[in-house]
């Protein structure tokens, strides 16, 4: 699927774009539901998001600040993280660090491993 990243009109979204971390993950812990697969983060601050089982396949992270983030139990599959500040980020166990560090330098899709 080679669908591009896009600004969606999810409420939840938007208020990731709008770097409301903590009203997202208010209105997380109160069971609003979001879809941000195919998503573009490019460039945004994402530090203080609760990320935990969130679907981010196929989004896109250019540039984007995940310094300190807890991303174990996130959906990443086919994410890009190109150029993004991941000092401190935990990863899913099934991503090896070649794969991320590709991803990071180059700008490829994350493939999990043992699939």
């Amino acid at each position: 699927m080679n669908k591009k990243p896009e600004v969606k009109k999810d409420p939840m979204y938007m208020l990731l774009r709008a770097v409301a971390s903590a009203d997202f993950n208010s209105r997380k812990a109160h069971g609003e539901k979001c879809d941000l697969t195919h998503c573009d983060f490019r460039g945004l601050d994402l530090r203080g998001l609760d990320a935990a089982g969130l679907d981010f396949s196929h989004s896109y992270f250019r540039q984007t600040d995940l310094r300190g983030m807890d991303l174990s139990t996130s959906k990443l599959e086919g994410a890009s993280l190109n150029g993004a500040r991941i000092s401190g980020t935990y990863f899913p166990k099934e991503l090896s660090a070649n794969e991320i560090t590709l991803s990071l330098l180059h700008g490829t899709r994350l493939r999990y491993s043992g699939k």
